[in-house]
């Protein structure tokens, strides 16, 4: 059976008939293989890159110094350790009446740290900076640019911190995990943590932070952080908590998190298209063959058998299709790595055998899902007919073969997806667009059968008789050419429609300073300053320090709630903000905004969510020793990658009257234009210039990395999208050159043939490009409402680009299989045909 079965798939190779298919199968698992091992690596890299804005894979965060039992057991666990100690404190240049001071956030640091990415340092201002190979020589800081032009000092020159005094060796340039938590505000003074005891500043009642940072394997990690997380649980610790790349960094997190989506939706759009493509090349394969499999069942063959040759013989292209896909996928991605150039400033992490797996698997899950079916159509031809040819051949979809193959279909799109809500949406984008294309379709030829008499015209009589006589292959082309060309606009026109909604989300010109400590009286200065230098978006908003107390009149603390993030912002003070008008950045997803006849508050939908909040609860907050009520009269959507200003709570002027409040601001200052910056820290003291410009930098790289990303996959793509136009078009070219044969020798001439066609490829391409536009902002709109939370905005271009291409491509398939009908006599074309 197998000899057999090997020299019928010679057989059907020389003679052409496995070639599209075989085509179709490498580029869909080329397509997908290259994206899964480029993911692959990416995820990787990133959240390598990405571990360096904590400094480790683990950080464990604590009020009170480190127990050394925990130190003992992450030793005995063979992990990296490092520690940090992070306090607020003046830092004093001069001596005597000569001195001045400036607030500074103090960070001591031990040998080793950080263990993930590197601090950079400078000899001057604005010097360009290198990675540290160590940590600050005892008696020496590093500090930032802000401390030398706060205090007119230079590198070199004496700095006392408490009872000590330093020598400030090198400049700060970048480091890695900073964050923006409060204390990290001021401008950073770093030295050895052997050099703390000397300054005698941390004294009972400090305020001070202690991390110990962790690194190791991946297993070796998470069964620690696991050990800790029980420590805390059983002993019933407070002010204790773990940080890592999930828990952690929130706006790097989200950055991660959108990137891997995007490269998912082009994995998911490749699947789409490889899915179609095998399916119109296996259906073509089944039609073809549908007297080859009648005669070998007059030659005594059982079903089974008829079965089984051909099963075998998919098997074997199905194989071979799949490890030449995976081949070309694994080059292919190197060729993206390249290209990335200096986008790629690190070693990507090697390729591992998982996504080779994966694209073999793909290969024969696309095979068996939709090229099974069909096979287990031709083992139903009946003996009869070789010589009743005009018996109707199997239907190319019923519902039973073909719901394996849907099913196969939605699993390879979950499978692929990595992110079960990405992959349900997709896939329930395919099958409505499927049924919803069908549907349409069917309703089209209907209403063209009024039509049919409605121009008097021979070619368009032609043309629609020819579309109603084969309806369902009419509908299947229509179908997988609105399939294809969805994707396609897609990846294209909606693709840059998503890029640039996301770019907006952080912008490159996204705020990288903020202004805090503004005091009431110097708002109307600072603003006069910021319009002076032309520094656009730098709004000024309200900062009040209040604690929540009670809910619904039920008091609460951190025992109140099970939730650890809810735990820690119950501990804490909020900070909250008044104003009448709401933040252009902010929206609105429940109740309404102020109307300021009465107290109320709106609460961001985040924080609602974790302290299971809902309109019309009553808050209870507690600001400079005075209680202020407010009921909950909307919830807010806010951006938090645009960098700017954010709240998680706003109290509308009528109940906020008269409380102490600072002012905060944010703007974007373009590198190397610290001037301003400086000027601002000399002429106000109390002022605290926040750079946050290295957070913002790695946000935008990673940006750029997934969309030079999409953009190389998008060839994968596009190749998997021309082979799906050309079988959709092909579908039905033997039964069109037949019917065109048979129409010449009756008497129609090459013009009204001509002109039926092209009627007939306009008809079918521009309702293809239609529902494709159709299906394109549908999707696209549902992917940047539910998937990627970001605003989307409807695009015409969309639909004009759909009709064009879609008329396009059926006048160019139409053209190219059958221009050598016209050109032959009849009689030839029948004998071929």
């Amino acid at each position: 059976m197998f000899a057999q079965s090997f020299r019928m798939t010679q057989r059907d190779w020389r003679a052409g008939e496995l070639r599209f298919l075989l085509v179709a199968l490498i580029v869909a698992v080329a397509a997908l293989s290259s994206v899964s091992f480029f993911v692959d690596r990416m995820r990787t890299g990133l959240n390598r890159d990405a571990h360096q804005m904590l400094g480790a894979d683990l950080l464990i965060r604590t009020d009170e110094q480190i127990a050394p039992a925990w130190k003992a057991e992450a030793e005995k666990r063979g992990l990296q350790l490092a520690e940090t100690v992070v306090f607020p404190s003046m830092a004093i240049a001069g001596e005597g009446d000569q001195a001045v001071s400036k607030l500074a956030s103090i960070k001591a640091v031990t040998p080793g740290y950080p263990l993930r990415g590197n601090v950079k340092i400078a000899t001057q201002i604005n010097g360009d900076g290198v990675a540290a190979k160590s940590i600050p020589d005892p008696g020496t800081v590093w500090v930032d640019a802000g401390i030398l032009t706060s205090l007119n000092l230079a590198v070199g020159n004496p700095l006392k911190l408490g009872d000590k005094t330093f020598t400030i060796s090198k400049l700060i340039t970048n480091e890695p995990d900073r964050g923006a938590g409060f204390m990290n505000f001021a401008p950073r003074v770093m030295l050895s943590a052997s050099d703390v005891a000397a300054t005698g500043l941390i004294q009972p009642g400090s305020r001070i932070t202690y991390r110990l940072l962790v690194a190791g394997k991946p297993a070796d990690v998470d069964k620690f952080d696991k050990w800790v997380q029980d420590k805390i649980e059983t002993d019933k610790l407070k002010g204790v908590r773990t940080e890592s790349l999930e828990s952690g960094q929130p706006q790097m997190r989200a950055t991660l998190q959108r990137a891997e989506e995007f490269l998912s939706l082009v994995g998911l759009l490749s699947a789409m298209l490889a899915a179609v493509a095998v399916a119109m090349a296996a259906r073509r394969f089944m039609l073809r063959h549908v007297d080859a499999c009648a005669m070998l069942r007059c030659l005594g063959m059982t079903q089974n058998q008829v079965t089984s040759l051909y099963l075998i013989e998919f098997l074997m292209v199905g194989l071979v299709g799949s490890v030449i896909g995976a081949a070309v996928g694994f080059a292919a991605h190197f060729v993206l790595i390249e290209w990335l150039g200096r986008l790629i400033t690190n070693d990507l992490p090697p390729a591992s055998i998982l996504p080779a797996v994966q694209g073999l698997a793909t290969g024969l899950l696309l095979l068996i899902g939709f090229a099974l079916p069909p096979i287990l159509q031709l083992r139903n031809v009946p003996h009869n007919r070789v010589i009743r040819r005009e018996q109707d051949m199997p239907q190319p979809i019923t519902i039973a073969t073909y719901a394996l193959g849907l099913a196969t279909f939605i699993g390879l799109l979950l499978w692929q997806a990595g992110n079960i809500k990405l992959g349900l949406l997709t896939a329930a984008g395919f099958v409505g667009g499927l049924a919803g294309f069908a549907f349409i379709s069917w309703l089209a030829l209907k209403s063209l059968q009024s039509l049919r008499g409605a121009i008097n015209n021979a070619s368009w009589r032609f043309a629609v008789t020819a579309l109603q006589r084969r309806p369902g292959a009419t509908i299947v082309q229509v179908v997988a050419l609105a399939l294809g060309l969805m994707a396609l606009l897609l990846l294209t026109v909606i693709r840059g429609d998503l890029v640039d909604a996301w770019r907006s989300a952080t912008p490159p010109n996204a705020p990288n300073r903020f202004v805090i400590n503004i005091q009431p009286d110097q708002k109307a200065e600072l603003e006069a300053r910021l319009a002076q230098n032309k520094i656009a978006d730098a709004d000024l908003f309200p900062m009040i320090r209040g604690r929540l107390l009670a809910i619904n009149n039920v008091e609460i603390t951190g025992e109140s709630f099970v939730e650890d993030r809810a735990k820690r912002l119950v501990d804490r003070e909020f900070n909250l903000s008044t104003m009448s008008k709401m933040p252009a950045s902010n929206q609105i997803t429940a109740g309404r905004w102020f109307d300021n006849s009465k107290p109320e508050a709106s609460v961001e939908a985040g924080l609602a969510e974790t302290l299971r909040l809902k309109i019309g609860d009553k808050l209870k907050f507690e600001v400079a020793g005075e209680t202020v009520e407010v009921p909950i009269t909307s919830l807010r959507k806010l951006e938090w990658g645009s960098m700017k200003v954010n709240f998680f709570v706003i109290i509308n002027p009528a109940a906020m009257k008269d409380m102490p409040q600072s002012w905060i601001t944010s703007f974007h200052l373009p590198e190397g234009s610290t001037t301003f910056e400086n000027q601002l820290t000399r002429d106000y003291p109390n002022l605290t210039v926040v750079d946050i410009g290295s957070v913002v930098k790695q946000i935008q790289d990673v940006i750029d990395q997934v969309v030079t990303a999409v953009e190389f996959l998008f060839m994968f793509t596009l190749a998997s999208g021309v082979l799906v136009l050309y079988a959709a078009l092909a579908s039905s070219q033997d039964q069109r050159t037949r019917e065109a044969g048979l129409l010449r020798a009756l008497g129609a001439t090459r013009k009204q043939l001509s002109q039926s066609q092209w009627i007939e490829f306009a008809l079918v391409g521009g309702l293809a490009g239609l529902l494709a536009a159709a299906g394109a902002t549908v999707v696209g709109w549902s992917l940047a409402h539910f998937v990627f939370d970001f605003e989307w905005k409807f695009s015409p271009v969309v639909w004009i680009a759909g009709f064009t291409i879609g008329a396009a491509c059926a006048f160019i398939g139409g053209w190219v299989s059958l221009r050598n009908v016209l050109n032959q006599p009849p009689l030839q074309t029948l004998r071929e045909a």
